[in-house]
């Protein structure tokens, strides 16, 4: 039986008529579409606590849309919400602008774009993923210190920290296709360990897929 599991979950759709880049700028609040689905991902994990699931630690990103994701899970499992910085948004230098394809090739952008490995237009893949999977395996041992063996934590995260933790757990190289990546608005990437505290695998699961169709979703946030 696994020692514990931590769920990482990605905040709902946020009101953004202006498709901003928003990355770390406070006050975006989910739209009423993301609360809905805040709501959803609530009824999907108090049911899992109801069929048994053991669901001890609830985190989240200090940024406003994941605070509101976490909130209704909190009133669902009775459980407080637990600020937690390292699993904040990537930084990102196009932050606060219209982002498109004209407006990313301006030349005074291209000194950013040097290097898309790294990526040079923001955050280090491999410094997201070594800060969220720090905050991961610290919820982990919470999660045990309440519930003891085969307990679970949510942590509220952010689309790109998310993936790159799950690419860092899986082995696989950070850089990719953003178009690519598999972690819809309120999508659950699951981290299973084990006794001794080593992965055992990655789940993923979208308990809100029904409301996806027709969701706005600012690339890269």
């Amino acid at each position: 039986m696994p020692q514990a599991t931590v769920h990482l979950l990605r905040h709902g759709e946020v009101n953004n008529p202006d498709g901003i880049l928003y990355g770390r700028l406070p006050e975006f609040h989910l739209s009423e579409l993301g609360r809905e689905m805040a709501r959803t991902l609530a009824e999907h994990f108090r049911e899992r606590s109801a069929q048994g699931a053991k669901i001890v630690h609830l985190a989240a990103s200090p940024l406003t849309r994941a605070q509101e994701t976490a909130q209704p899970i909190a009133e669902a499992l009775g459980l407080e919400i637990t600020t937690e910085a390292r699993i904040i948004e990537a930084a990102n230098y196009f932050q606060g602008l219209h982002v498109s394809k004209a407006e990313i090739l301006r030349p005074k952008h291209w000194p950013m774009l040097r290097n898309p490995f790294r990526p040079s237009w923001g955050e280090p893949y491999k410094d997201q993923a070594a800060r969220v999977i720090a905050a991961v395996q610290d919820a982990r041992m919470r999660a045990i210190e309440l519930g003891g063996d085969g307990a679970e934590a949510i942590l509220v995260s952010h689309q790109l920290p998310i993936w790159a933790t799950r690419l860092s757990a899986e082995g696989k190289p950070l850089w990719h296709d953003p178009r690519k990546r598999e972690c819809t608005l309120t999508s659950v990437t699951s981290l299973v360990f084990d006794d001794a505290g080593n992965l055992l695998r990655v789940d993923y699961s979208e308990p809100a897929a029904a409301l996806l169709p027709g969701a706005s979703s600012t690339p890269g946030a």
